[in-house]
């Protein structure tokens, strides 16, 4: 038999675990996602998210409030009756009252090996770390922030070309394989719940505006994470003399070099920029306003000669 489910996201990270539920013959009851935001140039149209979007084309019920601590949205939420609600980067805080309203509980698809990189960015911060290995673990939810045991792990490597964006499609599709079989081994009452380690625990803060200028002044290691842990959004950044000009450029993919110089200064003709211990080349590049462009598109339009400044 199917189960009842409850889907909770928002983002495109969700919709991957939202189609691969419903491929897989459950009844997914009703999706629940953050409203609606404005958008375009005049922010005058109302953005529905992608779940939004991908439930709708699947004939699923959607609900967006604002806030799940009303007592009339617990009674809504409890009156689905539902097996289980499954949760993918939705967005809001779950009373305890909605933990325990389905049969079974909430289980949540969150993108990194816990107890390290509990919170709001863990795919960025595990780039800008210099972790070697991240992965998406299936969890029962509890009151506290990511704290509820463990019943399924999935692993992959982070390498030296790795971005944010890169990974957030792969933990999207590999989160959706693992909840899957979660649910399969739910349904069979087969499923296994393991404590979280007490040891190892990090909080993956929010990127905030002020840390995604770059510091020439760190390692090229440093930068580099920096940059791909950035990337392609909210992207680092630095500012460039160009056309006579100071012109903010983020900087959306680099790799380290041994070249050596003065920190932030243009080390050669094909934009290696001096850090504090080596340096970067900058491989991909995007102009306020432009779009993005590999680095030997960049320097056909843009000239900085060797010794320029980056800051």
């Amino acid at each position: 038999m199917a189960l009842r489910i409850i889907f909770m996201g928002t983002p495109d990270f969700s919709v991957p675990t939202l189609n691969a539920l419903y491929k897989a013959g459950h009844d997914i009851v009703c999706c629940y996602t953050q409203p609606p935001r404005p958008a375009g140039r005049r922010g005058l149209e109302l953005k529905p998210s992608p779940v939004q979007m991908a439930a709708e084309a699947l004939g699923i019920d959607v609900r967006h409030p604002t806030s799940l601590k009303d007592a009339v949205e617990q009674e809504r939420f409890a009156a689905l009756n539902a097996d289980v609600a499954v949760v993918v980067a939705y967005g809001l805080l779950l009373p305890e009252a909605i933990l325990q309203a389905p049969k079974h509980g909430c289980f949540n698809g969150h993108a990194s090996l816990l107890p390290r990189w509990r919170g709001a960015a863990p795919i960025q911060r595990a780039i800008m770390a210099g972790d070697q290995e991240t992965g998406v673990m299936i969890m029962k939810m509890d009151v506290g922030l990511d704290t509820g045991p463990v019943a399924l792990t999935g692993r992959t490597d982070i390498t030296p070309k790795t971005t944010a964006g890169s990974l957030h499609d792969e933990l999207s599709e590999l989160g959706a394989e693992l909840m899957v079989d979660a649910m399969a081994q739910l349904e069979a009452g087969q499923l296994q719940l393991v404590e979280q380690s007490a040891d190892g625990i990090e909080y993956a803060s929010k990127i905030s505006k002020a840390e995604t200028r770059i510091n020439w002044t760190k390692s090229a290691e440093e930068v580099q994470r920096h940059i791909m842990g950035l990337s392609p959004f909210p992207g680092a950044w630095c500012e460039m003399e160009l056309g006579g000009k100071t012109q903010r450029v983020k900087i959306l993919e680099a790799e380290t070099h041994s070249l050596s110089g003065d920190t932030g200064a243009v080390l050669s003709d094909d934009l290696v920029i001096a850090c504090k211990i080596k340096s970067v080349r900058l491989t991909k590049l995007q102009k306020a306003g432009s779009k993005t462009m590999l680095s030997q598109e960049f320097l056909l339009g843009n000239s900085l000669s060797i010794g320029a400044q980056l800051v």
